[in-house]
Parts: C-alpha cells; sequence; structure tokens
C-alpha cells in the first residue's frame, strides 16, 4: 500500500481533474478507527455568518476540505482575516474590515462551489452591495437559485442578472418578509436566516427546513446576538436586530461522513469506529442501517458500526428532509444493499438525477434497475416528470474490478468503497471531487488497512 502525503492538498487544489487516480486492490475488510470533524453543510455557512459580527468569530472542529478552503478564499478577498490551527481545527475569523472585492477574484475564488450565493445578505448588511457568479456544484439534479434570489427581493434587495453573473444592491437597507418556500430548501432557508437577522423588522418563514444544521446555524446566530424562535410546524420567525457579535463555537458533526464510513463497514464485511459521530442526529439511518443487517453500537465519544456476519437483508427507503432519511446517505448505502439477500428499492425524492453513478455499480457486477415511477408511498415532487429517480437492487451480486470515474461527491466515495469490496484492481479516477467533503480520506483508508496506490 502507497500514497502520497501532500495528495489532499492536491486534490483540494485540482477538484474535478481525471488525473487523479487510485488504484484499489479489493476483497479486504476495513477496520479500524476513524475521526470526523464538523459537518461540511455547517462550517461554510457558519464562516459566511461571521461576516456579520461586529467582532472575530472562532469556530472548531473545522475539516480541511476543498470546499472549506473556497469559502476562506472568498472571505479573504472581501477583506476577512483567517487564521486556522491544523491540528485542531480550530477557525479565527476576523471581519472587521469587511471590503468590496473585484468581480475577477470572486469568480477565480468560486471555483464550483454554490455557496457564494450565500454571501448575498450579509454583504447587502455589510457593503449595501454583492456580487455572485455562475455557480457550480456535483451534477445530481436541477438545484435552481431562483429561491435564494425571490427571497432577497422580498428583503427588499434590487437583483440584476448579468452575462457573467448577478449584481445585488440594497441602498436603503433590508427590511423583514414573510416568506413561504414552495419546498422546505436547506439553502433557501439558509439564505433567510443569513439575510433577516440583520434586517428591519420582523421574518416569518414557513415551510423552513429544519436540518440539524440548520439548527446548528440557529445556535451560532443566536450567540452572535440574534433573536430566532422554531415552530414544530416549520415555520421559523426571526426579529431583526441592530448588531451581531462573534461567536465561539464547535461545530455539529459531519453525520453524512459518518453515514457513509458505517456503510464502508457493512460493505467490506469491516468493523469502524467512527469518533465524533453521535445517536441523535443519526436515529433514522441507524434504523435503517440496523433493518439491512448491520450493527452498531453507540458509545459518548463515537458509534462503532460492523457487519455481524451472515446474509444483508433488502430495504425499502424513500429520501426526504429532516428528519426523512438523507438523499447523502443513499448512495453509500445502495452499493452495501448490492449485497443483500432479495429486492431492495430507493425512491430518491430530494434530487432528481442522483443515480447515475449506479451505472458504473453495474459495470462492477451489480443489478441496479432505475425507473421513472416513483416507487414508494409519500409525495414526490419527480412524479411523471420522466426522471429516473426510483431504484431497484437485486441481491446479492458479487462484485468485480472495473475503471471509473467519480461522477460526484457521494457517488464518488460510493465508487471507492465499492472499489475496496470487489475482487481484483480496480482504477477509480477524479477523485480529487471527493475531497470537497472527506477530510482526509486517503489516509483514513489507510489507517483502516485499504490496499491502493495513489497515481498522478
Amino acid at each position: 500500500m502507497s500514497t502520497t502525503s501532500d495528495f489532499a492538498l492536491r486534490a483540494g487544489q485540482y477538484v474535478g481533474l481525471a488525473a487523479d487516480r487510485i488504484t484499489f486492490r479489493g476483497g479486504q475488510p476495513l477496520n479500524g478507527h476513524v475521526e470526523v470533524r464538523g459537518a461540511k453543510n455547517l462550517v461554510t455557512k457558519a464562516m459566511v455568518a461571521a461576516l456579520l459580527g461586529e467582532s472575530p468569530s472562532l469556530l472548531r472542529q473545522v475539516p480541511d476540505i476543498s470546499d472549506v478552503n473556497v469559502v476562506r478564499g472568498l472571505l479573504e478577498i472581501h477583506g476577512v482575516k483567517i487564521e486556522r490551527d491544523n491540528e485542531s481545527g480550530d477557525l479565527h475569523l476576523d471581519p472587521s474590515n469587511v471590503e468590496r472585492a473585484h468581480m475577477a477574484e470572486i469568480n477565480a475564488h468560486a471555483g464550483s462551489s454554490r455557496i457564494p450565493i450565500l454571501f448575498c445578505g450579509p454583504l447587502l448588511h455589510r457593503l449595501g452591495e454583492a456580487f455572485i457568479p455562475d455557480l457550480g456544484g456535483c451534477r445530481i439534479g436541477d438545484r435552481p437559485i431562483d429561491f435564494h434570489l425571490e427571497v432577497l427581493r422580498n428583503f427588499g434587495a434590487d437583483v440584476q442578472k448579468l452575462p457573467d453573473g448577478i449584481r445585488m444592491h440594497a441602498p436603503r437597507g433590508l427590511v423583514g418578509a414573510k416568506i413561504t418556500l414552495p419546498y422546505p430548501s436547506v439553502g433557501a432557508t439558509e439564505q433567510v436566516l443569513l439575510t433577516a437577522v440583520r434586517a428591519n423588522g420582523r421574518t416569518e418563514l414557513r415551510n423552513a427546513a429544519i436540518e440539524p444544521e440548520i439548527m446548528d446555524l440557529i445556535n451560532i446566530l443566536q450567540k452572535m446576538g440574534a433573536i430566532i424562535s422554531v415552530d414544530a410546524d416549520r415555520v421559523i420567525r426571526i426579529e431583526g436586530v441592530d448588531r451581531l457579535v462573534g461567536f465561539r463555537h464547535r461545530s455539529l458533526f459531519d453525520r453524512n461522513e459518518a453515514a457513509s464510513w458505517a456503510s464502508a463497514a457493512l460493505v467490506t464485511k469491516g468493523d469502524i469506529f467512527v469518533g465524533g459521530a453521535s445517536q441523535p442526529e443519526m436515529l433514522t439511518f441507524l434504523n435503517v442501517f440496523r433493518k439491512a443487517g448491520g450493527a452498531f453500537d453507540i458509545h459518548d465519544d463515537g458509534i462503532r458500526f460492523w457487519h455481524p456476519g451472515g446474509e444483508l437483508s433488502p430495504v425499502v427507503i424513500e429520501t426526504d428532509v429532516h428528519p426523512g432519511f438523507m438523499t447523502d446517505w443513499q448512495q453509500p448505502l445502495v452499493v452495501a444493499l448490492t449485497q443483500a439477500e432479495g429486492v431492495s428499492i430507493v425512491h430518491e425524492t430530494v434530487y432528481e438525477q442522483r443515480f447515475g453513478f449506479t451505472d458504473a455499480l453495474n459495470q462492477m457486477g451489480a443489478n441496479i434497475q432505475l425507473h421513472r415511477e416513483c416507487l414508494g408511498g409519500q409525495y414526490c415532487r419527480f412524479g411523471q416528470r420522466n426522471f429516473l429517480h426510483s431504484a431497484v437492487i437485486s441481491g446479492p451480486t458479487k462484485l468485480h474490478a472495473a475503471d471509473i470515474e467519480v461522477p460526484d461527491l457521494r457517488g464518488g466515495f460510493s465508487h471507492l468503497i465499492a472499489a475496496l469490496a470487489a475482487d481484483g484492481e480496480s482504477v477509480v479516477s477524479n477523485v480529487g471531487i471527493i475531497s470537497r467533503g472527506y477530510e482526509n480520506f486517503i489516509s483514513k483508508l489507510q489507517q483502516l488497512g485499504a490496499d491502493f496506490t495513489v497515481e498522478d
């Protein structure tokens, strides 16, 4: 087994390039201990929230992933001074000298990230204007920014679409608004929160997302001086305040990464202790994991996941917004379900094109059929729209080696664990994309006993 010590850095710099390749020699269980730090879906938004404060902030347990580096670059070109303790993951953010950034600089630093849209509210409060470039992100379905733009218009922003991006002005400041989302979008909910806390007056948001990462962002904003209440019926109310201060906060653990390592233990017939994971945020995943035949043990400092032996069981899953089964959990788990005895069904209701990663699994010997029909009992936005958004997985099927190109973040991790479970040598390319959300995944695989070689 071999790797290169600077691979994580190179992957962060060259996300999406096919030159990043790993050769895996599969068939060995993954055993050992890995640590997960702050959630990608929280820490990047918390960094943006620091823009709203009049004093420095401290964010703890920040993972070293490329999405964090993108947001750091965007903050720094806007004048935020940032220092990082690499060992602890502590991030110090000082927004005392926020300033306008040049359009070319924003374009250069944004890369494929979709985070820049969330800069708009804070920058409108601080500078009276904001600019965002065309947005990227994983190609797993339609992620329109219309929700975001309409939200900002409701607060009083003047939004202008330009050939190279979108410019916004708020010369008279922003005012509270009454907003109802057509779908409980996480990104749109974050947009409302980051904009409403400094807006003049009250804001009411209906049909809001209530994911744990959203609640942790609310915790951060409350520490900064915001006044926010959350009702059980997905209604969030915010009273705007004149000023906010910095925060000190330990970020919520990354439950997506934790679930990915759990699936890796299951598909390779291994035993992995995920340090930093906790039960409440993973309740729904743990139920499905147990139904599929996996075993777990809850500890104060993490969760142990393992394959207890015997046959895995088929399950029926419908992804949904919280507290449902997360869409980011299904891709790694689908790999494990290829080894279950019988037929599993996964109905994807969040992203309409999230099953593209199954092509590679079928190439490796899996039996996965995709359907346009809604193979589930709950309401689905994608019904009768010709999207292949339901999967039928028949198993068990023996996986064999293949050459694979990573399509997106979660699908990419799924390909890695499929290659580790397959017989023979698999070559996985475009692996840099995985560094968007998995900190030091190469060294973690090494810790777990994976057999692989990194190629330039």
